[in-house]
């Protein structure tokens, strides 16, 4: 199962509209994850397989064994998908 955290700045709205989309996706695709939402702050301390930002937030997240998936939209499932599946089937292969 992929643990994967969805980042925004205060972790309230938007992280938790990402994770309901990411998690819709992974049931479609098919692929165990489990989606937690997260401030920045908490986030640096989350362990997980994945963190799923937006660029802004990503420099900042990067470095460690942790990888950083950048989204372009935090509600649009479109891009969503377009931006993050490669990573998803990358590591549910793993």
């Amino acid at each position: 199962m992929i643990k994967i955290v969805t980042v925004c700045g205060n972790g309230i709205g938007s992280s938790l509209m990402l994770k309901m989309k990411i998690e819709e996706i992974c049931e479609e695709q098919g692929i165990a994850a489990q989606v937690e939402s997260s401030d920045f702050n908490a986030a640096l301390g989350k362990d997980c397989d994945l963190l799923v930002t937006v660029k802004e937030l990503a420099s900042q997240l990067e470095g460690g064994k942790r990888r950083v998936a950048v989204i372009r939209s935090y509600i649009n499932k479109k891009k969503i998908t377009a931006d993050i599946l490669p990573v998803l089937q990358e590591l549910n292969q793993h």
